[in-house]
């Protein structure tokens, strides 16, 4: 049976919104701990970015009664790209809404996943040009380096939670032709997690089990990191600033990165990595499925997996949940 020729019309992950219900010190910790700098501001959000990052921003942190995801965003390849995924969405019956009037990019297509999520596409977007004091020695950079904090590089992938894994994943297959990676699948069948990538990256996001039933919740934002000793030095950047440290600095099985979990002020979880070499150059590339007996051995060298890792996500579960 010949196969599907692959859709390749998502080039990458363009920006989170994160909503926090403590917008100030959410702030302090992008800018002052994790190293972000501010490329904007509109209404209620401040906009930040990784000091290479190409787009004006990758991070739009947002001033809300609670946590979560605001919306995650995702850059076409081209204005046909953009036109070809409203049209495959609208097909299978995704209700469509035009955002404008957007901050460092055109019109933005907003839909939601089968778990409520908020997804947007867009195509149009502003190249980061800094200001004198923040402009490289070296033209292929796009910020200047700013020997602050964490000095996170780049955003590099987000996890949701979801109720339905498996419907999710095929939903994104479906109608926006990324490729899933990774999966975990329990001994009832039941999918636990996914991994999906739009490119040669092994990952982009991904959505794993929500343990209360409760759809739309969030799990985490990653940001890159150059190497793993920057992320155990990040590890004593966050001890020094009093941020709490969920779990880490140690390598996943699953997709093999290297991981640092932290708390922002406002409740959401952030991670810090370093994803080493993992491309996925393979165009047939074969789907890794982990079963329930895999995950019990815990992380790659046997760090077993913090129980808040399955429990804590945003926003906050509703109370008698």
């Amino acid at each position: 049976m010949q196969a599907h020729e692959p859709v390749m019309d998502i080039a990458h992950l363009g920006h989170v919104e994160l909503l926090t219900p403590k917008p100030d010190e959410s702030l302090r910790f992008f800018t002052d701990v994790m190293g972000m700098t501010i490329s904007g501001r509109k209404g209620d959000s401040v906009f930040l970015r990784g000091w290479d990052d190409y787009e004006r921003y990758s991070l739009q942190l947002t001033a809300s009664h609670t946590s979560g995801l605001g919306h995650a965003a995702f850059r076409t390849r081209s204005a046909a790209a953009l036109e070809r995924r409203i049209a495959a969405l609208r097909a299978d019956g995704v209700e469509l809404t035009p955002h404008e009037d957007n901050l460092g990019h055109g019109t933005g297509w907003r839909f939601r996943d089968p778990d409520e999520h908020i997804f947007e596409l867009y195509w149009d977007t502003e190249w980061y040009e800094g200001p004198p004091d923040r402009r490289p020695s070296l033209k292929n950079q796009a910020e200047r380096y700013p020997a602050r904090g964490v000095n996170v590089r780049r955003i590099d992938h987000f996890n949701c939670l979801a109720v339905d894994v498996r419907s999710c994943r095929t939903f994104f297959e479906r109608n926006l032709g990324f490729r899933c990676t990774e999966r975990i699948e329990l001994d009832t069948g039941q999918e636990a997690g996914m991994w999906l990538t739009a490119t040669n990256k092994s990952y982009d996001f991904a959505f794993t089990k929500e343990a209360h039933g409760v759809p739309g919740r969030f799990h985490h934002v990653t940001f890159a990191l150059d190497s793993r000793e920057a992320v155990l030095q990040a590890a004593d950047t966050f001890l020094e600033a009093g941020v709490h440290i969920e779990t880490g600095p140690h390598k996943h099985a699953v997709q093999q990165t290297f991981f640092l979990y932290v708390w922002e002020p406002g409740g959401n979880r952030v991670e810090v990595a370093h994803a080493g070499a993992r491309l996925i150059l393979a165009p047939d590339w074969r789907t890794i499925t982990w079963t329930e007996g895999d995950r019990r051995k815990g992380q790659a060298w046997g760090l077993q997996t913090i129980a808040s890792f399955h429990t804590h996500g945003t926003p906050p579960l509703p109370e008698g949940t």
